[in-house]
Order: structure tokens, then sequence, then C-alpha cells
């Protein structure tokens, strides 16, 4: 396999990314890159992998998040805006953002972590946004990265409340179907679609055998989480 990304692979990457071109196209490269792309790749010590970036990407992220509930959320205190953070950046949101990128079809990946699906984990996806955002970070600057977060993160900030957590979609349903006295819901893989790099995933959440809600995602969370949020907006519990 080549070690490294020729021009019309990069451009490409930064296309469907909709990023604009890097000064320094290697560190695109290296934030698309696993490690288990360079434990495979001879000689090893000249691929680098996306954890380096990846560290500082979640440092980035940690701040343009504050910086844009900040701003969102004039009234809310040290304690909520630390929630709603937590929130907002977890894993699985991550990774559902860096599925909504892309990301999945352009990260280069060593043979078994294709052969098993890595382009569709979440995990994966989640490492591979925050290291796009290290990498964003170094090459074009603050204001580059905090475009990026404001593209995948803008909408659910405007829709926030103080005094509402950002807790997760499934959480805050089952949460209320407790307080409601009803059973939580199961969440049922109804079917996939789409090449290996880009899977879509539907699932029903159900009551026993009543289905209550149906979503679909590029992850299999993402798609609970889907599901459990149309649920929430046909009770009136979140926005249809």
């Amino acid at each position: 396999m080549p070690a490294t990304m020729g021009k019309p692979e990069l451009e490409a990457a930064t296309r469907l990314l909709g990023l604009q071109p890097f000064h320094e196209p290697g560190l695109l490269e290296r934030a698309l890159t696993h490690k288990t792309f360079a434990n495979e790749t001879a000689p090893v010590d000249e691929v680098q992998h996306n954890e380096r970036l990846e560290f500082l990407g979640d440092a980035v992220l940690e701040l343009v998040v504050s910086e844009l509930l900040m701003q969102a959320l004039p009234g809310a205190e040290e304690g909520e805006l630390t929630e709603l953070r937590a929130g907002l950046v977890n894993r699985d949101e991550l990774a559902e953002f860096g599925a909504g990128l892309g990301l999945g079809q352009v990260l280069r990946l060593g043979r078994g972590e294709e052969q098993s699906g890595g382009r569709a984990k979440p995990s994966l996806l989640a490492d591979a946004f925050e290291a796009l955002l290290g990498a964003l970070y170094l090459d074009q600057g603050l204001d580059a990265a905090r475009a990026l977060v404001q593209r995948v993160l803008g909408p659910r900030v405007a829709g926030l409340q103080v005094g509402r957590p950002a807790t997760n979609p499934k959480s805050r349903l089952q949460e209320l179907l407790q307080r409601r006295g009803e059973r939580p819901p199961e969440y049922v893989l109804l079917g996939t679609s789409g090449p290996p790099h880009a899977r879509e995933f539907t699932v029903a959440a159900r009551q026993g055998e009543l289905e209550i809600g149906r979503g679909t995602g590029r992850t299999k969370k993402a798609a609970e989480q889907a599901a459990a949020r149309q649920v929430l907006a046909a009770l009136g519990e979140e926005p249809a």
C-alpha cells in the first residue's frame, strides 16, 4: 500500500470534507491515518498516524465548544455550561459528526481494521474528527477549527436552553418514560444500507411489540439517538 497520499487523493479528501486546501497537506494526511495503517506500512517510521493530532484536537474542541456555549447562553452558570459541554462532545456525538462529514470514506486503515468494518466504527470516527480539528488548527489557525465546529455543532448549540442538560436523546427518553411509569424502549436494528465506508443504519425504538419511533444514522448509535429523538418530538419534548 502507498505510504503517502497523492495530490489528487488529498484534493478529493479536502473537497469531500468541505475544507479549504491545506498549506501543509501532510497534516491532513496524518489526520486521516490510523495507527493500524502506519504499523502495516514499511518503513513504519516514515508514516505518522493521527493520535497526537487527536490529543490536540480534543483541546481545541473543548475550547471552541466552551466559546459557543458562553455566547449562546449568557445567563448560564459554570456548572450548567460544563454539563452542556459534556453532553455535546461525548464519543457518540463526535462519531456522528465524523460520519456526517464523510471521514469514513477517506480514512487510511490497516488491512485488518478495514476488513472488520473500521470505516464505520464510532471510536475511529470520533478520533479522526478530533485529529482533523487538530490538523486544521495547526495549518489554518483557530478560526478554521472554529468554523468546522460551528458547521457541525452550531444548530445543536442554538437549540439549547439553560436548565435543560444536553444529555443525549436516549437518556432523556428513558428518564421521561421512567417518570411516566412506562418501560424503557428497546432499540432494534432493522437493516443497513450503503457501501462499507458509508453505511446507513435503520433502528426502531420499541416498547414490547409496539414501535414508537424509528431513526437512521451513519452509525448504529446515531440511528438509536435519531429514533429516540423522534419519540421525544412526538411527545412534545423536542422540536420535530
